[in-house]
């Protein structure tokens, strides 16, 4: 018993650290977004209205959406989008036309994950830089720079890996929450009143009288609930419990208590509204203010890079992107990876933000818009889910998701007013990334329904090969094939150019599932071709690591003497060619033979040794 709550303790402070770093510094611009807007007149009846609502708001998306009802979708143990997608495309699969669609939708969400990973660490990190205008205005001129150097050192690290200071970031977030709840207490005893606020009748009766104004700031209020997915994304990493312990006995009371204290704050001093977060500060804290909000910013922007790489791999293993270079970082936690592609490219694209923004209240403006879409995405995944997967009554799945959907939709609507004034900008990364995935997987298939045309029957051309067999040498081939029972492309090149055949031949199909783990023990399917030849799928989920030698090992027990020292690894590199005809578009041909032509090679995806691999190829139009 001991033991267990030892090991929720840990759970829960992990939880605190990675799932709500996101969400810990939205009170750095939340509050000062809305009331710097010019859109709510400043007059003390409007501070409590606001404040309900984002109490309110925090209650029903985070409170009862996503802790309470979300996180009960788990794919296996796992949570995020792409496990909700899975969930839900596979609870319609006898439903060709909606399934289509979700994938659609699901990849779609998807894609935007990388828009709002643009935009957090940016507005994050600029935000807790922020804090050295309240300190002194000569300060001004070096927030941009010092934003940079902290991006920079933060991506830099990344190839080293963060399990030496990751075990640090629960404490200094559990820090950072009790630095927000003290700073908001000290400002709420000035006021015990505006506690008064929790009521919802100051929010009903705020957007009674202001249904427009409503509306309009509703962009910014989102702004209190961003990082809310990250608890379903983490959900395999700490478990159901430690996050909706973590959420309701430190996070929560934490945010509450500040966002009321800068009410309480601007209540006594309305020209606070510039900053009101910082300004809680006495001047001897703002030194340390801002360098523990740093640490914070930063915290929640590793998260985000960590979820990154995460995503990416997944988005692979289902065919949504081509093969990307991944290097372990850990020797012990095989989670613990590192893209550089991903990396630098995500780097380049948040210096571009915070130089074309070059302010936290600019990028507000672009914030919201990708995080709103997801949220609608989730709920309507949900529905489906709990719908055709769990086959919960209809009344019930609209009862239970009908009022989440209006909430989502709202939010979503309002920051679509903010599309020109910088939302466009997640939704240019998000589109960008929705294309490369759609065409990647549109041009896999055209590509294998082409190789399919020209497919060999692999068991015929084995007999008409032993009819009269080729000199057979020592050691055993292992031959990589898109779909099982065809002849692979490199064994005929094998057969013309060498003219020998290994003593064991394998024909590999790798088969990836739409359910995060495939456990070893259902890993391998062999079949006997005979000849010493077999055929084998190796069974992957989304979430496991691929590693082909390992899996095959498990093929000794089967009639294989598999010898690391004499196995040989022969793989396709083949050329694509566009074509003009059917298919994709002309430029989303183009697209898909650059992409196949710079995807790295499946020596390293699979984790191949590079002594033993033999690549041969050829060109194939499409």
């Amino acid at each position: 018993m001991t033991s267990q709550k030892s090991s929720l303790a840990v759970l829960t402070v992990g939880a605190i650290g990675v799932v709500y770093g996101d969400i810990g510094t939205s009170v750095l611009y939340a509050m000062k977004e809305v009331f710097g807007s010019g859109h709510v007149p400043f007059t003390p009846d409007n501070v409590y209205g606001i404040l309900s609502i984002f109490f309110w708001t925090l209650t029903v998306i985070v409170s009862l959406k996503y802790v309470t009802l979300v996180l009960r979708a788990d794919n296996h143990g796992e949570g995020g989008l792409i496990a909700m997608l899975a969930l839900a495309s596979t609870a319609v699969q006898d439903r060709p036309q909606l399934r289509r669609v979700l994938l659609l939708v699901g990849i779609f969400g998807t894609s935007l994950f990388y828009g709002d990973g643009v935009i957090t660490p940016a507005i994050s990190v600029l935000s807790a830089v922020e804090g050295l205008e309240v300190i002194s205005p000569t300060f001004t001129r070096a927030v941009i720079p010092v934003t940079l150097v902290i991006l920079f050192i933060l991506f830099a690290v990344q190839k080293h890996g963060t399990a030496g200071i990751g075990k640090f970031f629960g404490p200094i977030t559990i820090v950072w929450f009790a630095v927000l709840a003290i700073l908001g207490v000290s400002q709420i005893v000035t006021h015990p009143e505006i506690l008064l606020a929790i009521n919802p009748y100051y929010a009903l009766t705020f957007m009674w009288n202001n249904p427009g104004t409503t509306f309009i700031i509703l962009g910014a209020v989102v702004l209190c609930v961003t990082g809310a997915e990250a608890l379903y994304a983490d959900l395999g990493h700490f478990g159901k419990k430690p996050i909706r312990l973590a959420w309701f006995s430190v996070v929560m009371p934490s945010l509450v208590l500040n966002y009321f204290g800068q009410g309480a704050l601007l209540l006594s001093n309305p020209e606070a509204v510039k900053n009101p977060f910082y300004l809680m500060a006495p001047d001897w804290a703002l030194i340390p203010l801002v360098g523990l909000a740093t640490l914070a910013t930063v915290i929640a922007s590793q998260a985000l890079i960590t979820g990154a790489f995460s995503v990416t791999k997944q988005a692979i293993q289902m065919g949504y992107l081509p093969r990307l270079r991944i290097e372990h970082t850990s020797v012990r936690d095989t989670g613990q990876i590192y893209m550089p592609f991903v990396n630098w490219g995500l780097f380049v694209t948040i210096v571009l933000a915070v130089v074309m923004f070059r302010s936290s209240s600019n990028l507000a403006a672009a914030y919201g818009i990708a995080v709103c879409t997801d949220m609608l995405i989730t709920t309507v995944l949900t529905f489906y889910v709990i719908r055709y997967g769990w086959k919960y009554p209809l009344w019930l799945c609209i009862a239970a998701t009908s009022v989440f959907f209006a909430v989502d939709f709202a939010f979503f609507a309002s920051n679509l007013m903010k599309l020109f004034a910088g939302g466009w900008f997640p939704l240019v990364i998000g589109g960008a990334v929705f294309t490369l995935m759609i065409t990647w997987k549109e041009g896999r298939r055209l590509l294998n329904e082409k190789l399919r045309v020209d497919a060999i029957d692999l068991p015929s051309f084995l007999d008409a090969v032993f009819v009269s067999p080729p000199q057979r040498v020592e050691g055993t081939a292992v031959f990589m094939t898109a779909e099982p029972g065809i002849v692979p492309n490199a064994m005929l090149h094998n057969l013309k150019h060498n003219k020998v055949l290994h003593e064991q031949n394998l024909f590999v199909t790798v088969v990836n599932h739409e359910v995060p783990w495939i456990g070893m023990d259902k890993r391998l399917q062999v079949e006997s071709l005979g000849h010493d030849c077999w055929q084998v799928n190796v069974h992957y989920g989304f979430k496991n690591d691929l590693d082909l030698p390992r899996a095959l090992q498990q093929i000794k027990n089967r009639g294989c003497q598999l010898e690391p020292m004499t196995t040989s690894y022969f793989l396709s590199r083949d050329t694509v060619i566009p074509t003009i005809g059917t298919g994709m578009s002309q430029w989303r041909e183009k697209l898909f033979a650059q992409m196949h032509h710079n995807a790295s090679g499946a020596a390293d995806f699979l984790n191949l040794p590079n002594n033993s691999v033999v690549e041969l190829g050829s060109k194939i139009e499409i």
